[in-house]
């Protein structure tokens, strides 16, 4: 969930609140049409329900009304689907990638292969409805473009009576986990730079050095990505970013099936169930994008290309799918129960290619670091920006300073990188990439119907149990283990 696509995703955080409630309000100008010969038979109670129904039937055709969301939208620089596909690929393959082999451990070599695939397809199918479901806001609020906060409240305020009062209240509840991810993500991203950092200079230096003091060491280089303002700036770094995690990742897959051997009587091919929680943390923050498909859907030139069995987002799921899963393999197979948090932490440090996967990886992360963060950063200042209009470069700076400062602190506070990212997993993506797309769905389609024995419902029921069993569980095991890390 890193590189260039956090730009696009940025450039929808601004949209104005104004925006979502300009509805498509569809009210008859002219005097009431005169009664039709049938309806002059009819009793009161049949008219109503005949006009009942007619207004289901018309929310039920919303989609094959005349606009259309797609002819109407206009691109300056509209994607291509093969740009589409290659920035999801970015998005998905991220620094996540390097901790699938310490999943793989708390599941099993075998069970690890069928359950990555179990949490492949519940992800990319969330993903799936959050696009289905913006498809079908387009047209009943007549717009073009939504953000993932837009369409959870367009779908609160075009849904029942009941859910109105509530929408506002749901965009700001998706801002607030949006800003959560992203904000713990650059912590963990801390702690990994300090990490790699740490295992280069203990190598070199006489005295090993704590790894809160790298984190510290930190703040000023990270201070001086967050004052990046301008997002043209920031795009060439996350191609250098892109560059050497390649490098690290080419090296590390060379030592996992080029050196030693893979010794299958070594690893544990199904774990206990109680083991389980910490699997599914550490895949959901590792395959996880919600927070930029809508960005990257709003800049197809062809949206509809993006769903579709053979869809832009299927075909790029699937390949990140099989690239988590052979590493997640290689990695356990290799180190087995001795595998780290981090497997590029798991490589001999002696030779000079690890060292050259550590800095490598350290400073992919880094150059990451600041698009990652430019999300946080658009999120706090629109919700402060009032109140400094005198002075607001100043207090901008001061504000990107001072959330650097608590992003580092929070790292230095839990500098473990595995129990970190399951509390990102389990916590916030749960909620942002699971529960709440399965929410959306069951209020975009109240009016429109479930479809036959109810079967989206029935759906998204089951979405919603494994949604809080990531939750529940993940988080709690992720809390434990930082907790053990402090004992």
């Amino acid at each position: 969930m890193n590189n260039s696509t956090i730009l696009m995703y940025s450039l929808y955080i601004k949209t104005s609140e104004s925006d979502i409630a300009n509805v498509h309000k569809q009210e008859s100008n002219g005097s009431a049409s005169p009664q039709q010969e049938l309806e002059t038979f009819l009793s009161p109670e049949e008219r109503n329900k005949e006009k009942i129904v007619k207004k289901y039937e018309m929310t039920k055709d919303a989609e094959a009304a005349d606009f259309d969301p797609f002819a109407e939208r206009k691109l300056d620089n509209p994607t291509s689907n093969m740009d589409t596909l290659t920035h999801l690929l970015k998005a998905s393959l991220g620094t996540g990638i390097l901790a699938m082999p310490k999943a793989f451990k708390s599941s099993g070599l075998i069970n690890g292969i069928f359950l990555t695939i179990l949490v492949a397809v519940i992800c990319t199918h969330c993903a799936y409805v959050l696009i289905k479901c913006a498809h079908v806001l387009y047209k009943k609020t007549r717009r073009t473009t939504m953000s993932y906060p837009e369409v959870a409240e367009s779908a609160m305020q075009n849904g029942p009576q009941w859910a109105k009062r509530y929408a506002y209240g749901f965009r700001i509840f998706i801002l607030v986990s949006l800003f959560m991810t992203y904000f713990g993500t650059c912590s963990v991203y801390t702690v990994i730079i300090a990490t790699n950092i740490l295992k280069v200079a203990n190598h070199y230096l006489s005295a090993e050095v704590d790894l809160r003091v790298i984190i510290l060491i930190l703040l000023l280089p990270l201070i001086c990505m967050a004052w990046i303002r301008n997002l043209k700036y920031l795009a060439p770094v996350s191609m250098i970013a892109n560059l050497f995690m390649g490098v690290g990742l080419g090296i590390t897959f060379y030592y996992l099936v080029g050196t030693g051997g893979l010794e299958f009587d070594k690893v544990s091919y199904i774990k206990p169930p109680v083991e389980w929680p910490e699997f599914f943390s550490l895949t959901i923050f590792a395959m996880e994008a919600i927070g930029v498909v809508m960005p990257l859907e709003n800049a197809m030139k062809t949206p509809k290309s993006m769903l579709g069995f053979c869809g832009v987002l299927n075909k790029g799921m699937s390949g990140v799918t099989l690239v988590y899963i052979l590493l997640g393999f290689l990695g356990y197979l290799r180190y087995g129960d001795d595998v780290k948090d981090s497997i590029n932490l798991n490589l001999d440090q002696e030779n000079v290619p690890a060292q050259i996967v550590q800095v490598a990886i350290a400073i992919a992360v880094y150059c990451t670091f600041g698009l990652q963060f430019f999300v946080c950063i658009e999120i706090m200042w629109n919700c402060i920006k009032d109140k400094f209009t005198k002075h607001p470069v100043m207090a901008d700076y001061a504000m990107r300073t001072v959330m650097v400062t608590v992003c580092v602190l929070l790292a230095a506070a839990v500098p473990t990188i595995a129990p970190f990212m399951g509390v990102i997993g389990a916590f916030c993506f749960s909620l942002l990439g699971l529960i709440a797309p399965a929410f959306i769905e069951v209020i975009t389609y109240w009016n429109i119907g479930y479809g036959r024995f109810h079967y989206l419902a029935w759906k998204n029921i089951l979405v919603f149990i494994f949604g809080f069993f990531a939750l529940i569980f993940g988080t709690k095991d992720a809390v434990f283990s930082i907790i053990q890390e402090y004992q």
